[in-house]
């Protein structure tokens, strides 16, 4: 064979071996929606998706890593997954994660139908439920959105606030607000169990700035100890609130809708929107709603400490740091649980009773 063919038959066959490893992910798309194992839902990022100071998305690209970026119509922002079948989307903060976590599920680019969902963002917390820099896996999230308010120059002098019910009249009776939407989606008990088991000893970021941010949360044990995990259920509202008034309505708004069963713990604005779309669409066999899960870090208190002001709020960069932090910390040992063991938790939930592989 002469240099010249020897040459072209070493050029083709570095080609076709370059082209098998590229176009791989190519002709797997090619042939069909992918099979997605796990979606992480996350609502903002700050700047980039790697390299820079990290929001809610950076850490699960980094961890992971999500090394491939995908574009899904209706999704502001270009989603990242991994050979191992993980998507990770920002879905942008209130309002908008109804429309891109819709936009998702309808996209025919995804086979959804197995995938587990982990809601993982960052949050206000109770400090009567635990500290800044913890994390919380919910069981039940409820909806504060469907409300009626009176200004607070006009709440009746036996009213503890001016937040009640749809179609009640007063403060802590339900009234037909649950004719409006669904108020309380509960998640899978085992799976939270399970997901809780997993992580509830795995050790979150502390620092000087963290102690000194909850010391003056005097006679709260829960909020002054160093980051921890627990099971916490989150409330969502697509607006802001803060305050020592404005967490015993949410504190009450919960024990309410949950019959008593559940415990406020995080305050965010756009669990209820996301369980009411994947409820919705879980008739349509594209999603498993059972397969859901909320985790939710925290990175500001609710409430100033009792009897001090609420303004400036108990806001802190280090707190922020901390929570986005504990979002992959926490959640990507479930991540890795359920692809490494995929041929299990492909068929059958699993539960704390059932254990895990860890």
């Amino acid at each position: 064979m002469g240099r010249w063919c020897l040459r072209m038959v070493m050029a083709l066959a570095i080609g076709l071996g370059l082209g098998s490893s590229l176009g791989g992910i190519a002709s797997a798309r090619a042939a069909g929606p992918l099979p997605i194992k796990v979606v992480i839902v996350t609502t903002f990022e700050i700047g980039a998706d790697t390299g820079d100071v990290a929001g809610e998305f950076q850490p699960w690209v980094e961890g992971l890593p999500l090394t491939h970026e995908i574009t899904i119509p209706g999704v502001r922002h270009p989603a990242r997954y991994s050979d191992d079948g993980v998507l990770a989307i920002v879905s942008d903060m209130r309002g908008r994660a109804r429309d891109s976590v819709a936009a998702l599920i309808l996209s025919p680019q995804f086979d959804l139908s197995k995938a587990y969902w982990i809601v993982s963002g960052i949050a206000g917390v109770d400090p009567k439920a635990a500290s800044v820099g913890s994390a919380a896996w919910a069981r039940y999230v409820v909806d504060a959105d469907p409300i009626y308010e009176v200004d607070d120059r006009e709440i009746p002098a036996d009213w503890p606030y001016g937040l009640y019910s749809l179609d009640s009249e007063r403060p802590n009776v339900k009234g037909d607000a649950q004719g409006s939407s669904a108020m309380v989606w509960k998640l899978d008990p085992g799976l939270v169990d399970w997901a809780y088991g997993l992580t509830r000893d795995v050790r979150l970021p502390d620092s000087a700035g963290l102690q000194a941010l909850r010391a003056g949360y005097v006679g709260e044990p829960q909020g002054q100890r160093p980051p921890f995990v627990l099971q916490g259920d989150a409330l969502g509202t697509v607006r802001f609130w803060h305050g020592a008034h404005r967490t015993q309505w949410a504190e009450d708004w919960v024990r309410l809708w949950t019959d008593g069963a559940g415990t406020f713990t995080m305050t965010d604005c756009e669990d209820q929107g996301i369980l009411d779309v994947l409820d919705a669409h879980a008739a349509s066999g594209r999603i498993d709603r059972r397969r859901v899960l909320v985790l939710r870090t925290a990175s500001n208190y609710s409430r100033p400490p009792l009897g001090q002001p609420s303004f400036p709020r108990v806001f802190h960069h280090e707190g922020a740091a901390a929570a986005f932090a504990a979002t992959f910390r926490v959640g990507g040992v479930v991540v890795r649980e359920l692809t490494a063991h995929w041929d299990r938790y492909a068929t059958v939930l699993p539960s704390a009773a059932a254990g895990g592989s860890r």
